[in-house]
């Protein structure tokens, strides 16, 4: 029997869809605006997995009180024990700092630590793991807006497969990079991240999303996002409606079109202008023909992910709405030689979006020429 500490974030995420680009210090902003709770949900599909796998009974599970874990455990009917801890009415980063000295103490001395959250959450255990010198291997199940650390699982179901490979001991533990991105300065469009430290956990290949590379400032990559820009302009409809996704890629086709790109966010091109920083409401309001709408986006560099990181703006209601056929996703040569298996990934956290995606997608990567990558 090994010993499982698990940890929800239960705010983490909730910036994504209304255009927040995180959570950190606009919690309130984010609820005024309508958003609603990720990281119960997704700590349940992979708390339903693991159950169905059988994997629950024979392990002894600890976890924190209230919507940190407890609340999730026990919906899904998972046998938990309850960390005896006090927390804030609304969880802080101490919360989540205070249940990893507690789960790693000689009381609990657990095997492996399992958090929802995202990059702010992993930061929050690698600082608790560092104050105790502890090398307590960690899985991230992914329910942040960004996650460009390399601890997390491609999506809760993945982290099902890396957990039972864990339990076996079939998977490899290394370390990753724990990076976190300044929240307040994304908002004004500006990339800043940093690297904070390493986390040790389970790896299993193509499970486990790794950390974002940034595109290469070289002449040829540029001269490719070029080439690409220059042919999706030459394909575009007036009448139509398109939906684009952040990066340097999709902002080189804004700079030809003459118009501005949010780097970091979510744009709406519409009659030949754009609506700057959208959030899924406004996006839901603006395209009054579904069928005349398209969505742009390019893949995050090393993870390969379209859908699922720091573009939740792009809700599943609105992917299912556009149709895989109108989605273009645009992704330079050297981006497409970083993917790991020569594999796109999904994660949008609504199980029938992620289906629908899911086979193979066209992928342009330079002046007319187009491959076919398979997603997952």
């Amino acid at each position: 029997m090994q010993k499982i500490g698990f940890i929800v974030n239960p705010i983490a995420g909730m910036g994504g869809p209304v255009g927040l680009k995180g959570t950190d210090n606009v919690l309130e902003k984010a609820i005024a605006l309508g958003a609603k709770p990720v990281a119960p949900q997704r700590a349940k599909i992979f708390l339903k997995k693991i159950k169905e796998r059988g994997i629950t009974a024979e392990n002894r599970f600890i976890t924190c009180p209230g919507p940190m874990g407890e609340e999730e455990t026990r919906e899904v009917g998972i046998n938990v024990e309850v960390l005896p801890m006090r927390r804030e009415k609304r969880t802080t980063a101490e919360d989540t700092k205070k249940a990893v000295t507690m789960l790693t103490s000689e009381r609990y001395n657990v095997d492996l630590i399992v958090f929802v959250g995202g990059d702010g959450t992993a930061r929050d255990i690698l600082d608790a793991l560092k104050k105790k010198s502890s090398e307590t291997p960690v899985l991230g199940i992914p329910a942040g807006v960004k996650m460009y650390s390399g601890i997390f699982a491609v999506s809760p179901i993945e982290a099902a497969e890396v957990f039972e490979a864990f339990l076996k001991g079939e998977a490899e533990i290394t370390e990753f990079e724990i990076i976190d991105a300044d929240e307040k300065a994304i908002r004004n469009d500006r990339f800043m991240i940093r690297l904070h430290g390493y986390l040790k956990g389970p790896y299993l290949p193509m499970r486990i999303q790794g950390s974002k590379h940034p595109s290469p400032e070289t002449i040829d990559e540029k001269e490719n996002q070029l080439a690409i820009a220059k042919f999706v302009i030459e394909s575009m409809k007036p009448d139509a409606a398109y939906i684009l996704g952040p990066g340097t890629t999709v902002k080189t086709l804004c700079d030809l079109l003459g118009v501005k790109k949010t780097l970091l966010g979510v744009d709406l091109y519409l009659d030949g202008k754009v609506i700057n920083d959208v959030n899924e409401e406004a996006i839901l309001k603006a395209v009054k023909d579904w069928e005349n709408a398209w969505i742009i986006v390019s893949p995050i560099g090393g993870q390969g992910i379209i859908f699922g990181r720091g573009n939740q703006q792009i809700s599943p209601e609105i992917i299912k709405r556009v149709g895989k056929n109108r989605i273009i996703v645009l992704a330079t040569k050297s981006k497409i030689q970083r993917l790991k298996g020569g594999t796109l990934r999904i994660d949008t956290g609504d199980l029938e979006a992620d289906e629908m995606l899911r086979g193979y997608i066209k992928v342009l990567t330079d002046y007319k020429e187009w491959r076919l990558l398979p997603v997952k």
